[in-house]
């Protein structure tokens, strides 16, 4: 107890030597310890560069001309099936988001529409029409991504590929959150 004492004691005692030097310092050792540097110290630095290029004067109308560059290609997309529907493939994450936006569009209607809550919807025969609208999106989306078309290139303008897996992502939550509330509240949210 009397050395955590002792140590608090030089720890509280000693100046903030951080501040002082602009690096950092073991925050236990006495101040004696650290190298103070002067305050007017100035630091030169010479490159071997320096030199070479005073030595020889650079010519001003020696400028390369312009590389030509070819069109760039559009970039392969692999149509194999592991590669469409891997984890981290263009599939998944995509058709996911569109089967959600579908769904939280269609509970919100729905609920606003018959007042009946996400699993009461489900209930009362909404299992066909989930099953139907999976089937319907993923083969929509994926009869593209087989035959090489890649999701970017056909994203232009206000309407692009990030857009929409961002859209998606958050109407994935969202259904998630929307089914989440109503189970906690025990009704309709609205």
């Amino acid at each position: 107890m009397m050395i955590t004492s002792a140590a608090m004691q030089s720890y509280l005692a000693t100046p903030v030597t951080r501040l002082a030097t602009g690096s950092r310092v073991n925050q236990f050792l006495p101040s004696t310890y650290v190298r103070r540097l002067p305050r007017n110290a100035t630091v030169r630095v010479r490159s071997m560069a320096e030199e070479d290029k005073q030595e020889q004067p650079t010519p001003v109308a020696a400028t390369p001309p312009p590389i030509p560059q070819a069109p760039l290609k559009p970039k392969q997309v692999s149509t194999k099936f592991s590669d469409v529907l891997a984890f981290s493939g263009p599939a998944p994450e995509r058709i996911n988001g569109r089967l959600a936006m579908v769904g939280f569009v269609a509970a919100m209607a729905v609920e606003l529409s018959r007042g009946q809550d996400v699993f009461a919807q489900i209930s009362n025969g909404g299992i066909p029409w989930f099953v139907g609208t999976t089937i319907v999106l993923s083969f929509a989306s994926l009869i593209p991504l087989f035959k090489g078309v890649s999701v970017e290139s056909k994203s232009k303008g206000f309407m692009t590929s990030d857009a929409e897996m961002w859209n998606g992502r958050f109407a994935m939550l969202g259904l998630v959150a929307l089914a989440f509330t109503e189970y906690v509240k025990g009704g309709t949210l609205v």
